[in-house]
């Protein structure tokens, strides 16, 4: 016996990424049989409590039937000899690891984002009792004057390495739902006008710096999730194609 939260996963394979933990199982040796009818009871479970059942968890639903039938059931020659092929859960153990390697790099950058909003630049001081005093005549020779001079210099690049180090360009208190408006308006404008998919970098504002490119992709992320957008990247390091989601998902139910 298991028990599930139902308002806790965030898509289909979270779900099943919890019910391979929860069963202690291998994600290299997948029971399919055993997890498959733990997700359909899950489902189950949903339709009882009259809560609507996203497509994208029927569409692994399918999946998993179809794999599970594949393993009981090995294909065959003409001559009636079994044909021995690759193991038939390698596609779906290769999704799997790759939406958890999403789903830590998605956490590891929230992390990253609380701790930045947490840092605050000093304050600019009040040189005003320095400024308006009268001015002063100064009674030095020529060696004092010089010296004066290399001090001031050696204070003042101490002054311009510290502040490029520690004190941020830019510190704006933007909110990822801002930044998902943004995006979606210039996505759908792109769209709109007959483009089937929109590079990513296009989506960023102009001049955009390092802290802009992160709030970017925290919110395609939630996008994707909510909204109804899919992305991929055929490559790594290479460039984020985003398209709406309906344009894979006929791929997805096709391949069940």
């Amino acid at each position: 016996m298991y028990k599930v939260k139902i308002d806790k996963f965030e898509g289909p394979f979270d779900l099943l990424v919890y019910l391979l933990e929860n069963a202690r199982m291998d994600i290299y040796d997948i029971k399919v049989a055993e997890i498959t009818e733990q997700y359909i009871d899950y489902l189950r479970e949903m339709e009882s409590l009259d809560m609507e059942v996203d497509t994208e968890f029927i569409v692994l639903a399918a999946i998993l039937i179809r794999l599970k039938s594949r393993m009981l059931l090995p294909r065959m020659t003409e001559t009636g000899e079994v044909l021995i092929e690759e193991d038939p859960r390698e596609e779906l153990r290769g999704r799997l690891l790759e939406y958890m390697k999403i789903k830590k790099a998605a956490e590891l950058l929230s992390g990253l984002e609380e701790y930045n909003l947490a840092i605050h630049e000093k304050p600019a001081e009040d040189m005003s009792s320095y400024l308006n005093e009268p001015d002063e005549i100064l009674h030095a020779t020529e060696d004092q004057m010089v010296n004066a001079f290399i001090l001031f210099l050696t204070r003042r690049k101490k002054v311009e390495e510290v502040s490029r180090r520690y004190q941020r360009v830019r510190r704006r208190k933007e909110t990822i739902e801002a930044r998902i408006e943004y995006m979606t308006e210039r996505l759908e404008s792109k769209l709109l006008a007959g483009n089937g998919s929109v590079p990513f970098a296009e989506l960023l504002p102009e001049e955009a710096d390092r802290y802009d490119v992160t709030l970017s992709f925290m919110s395609l992320l939630s996008m994707i999730k909510n909204q109804g957008y899919d992305a991929e990247q055929k490559e790594n390091f290479g460039e984020i194609i985003v398209k709406r989601k309906e344009e894979t998902a006929g791929e997805e139910q096709a391949d069940v």
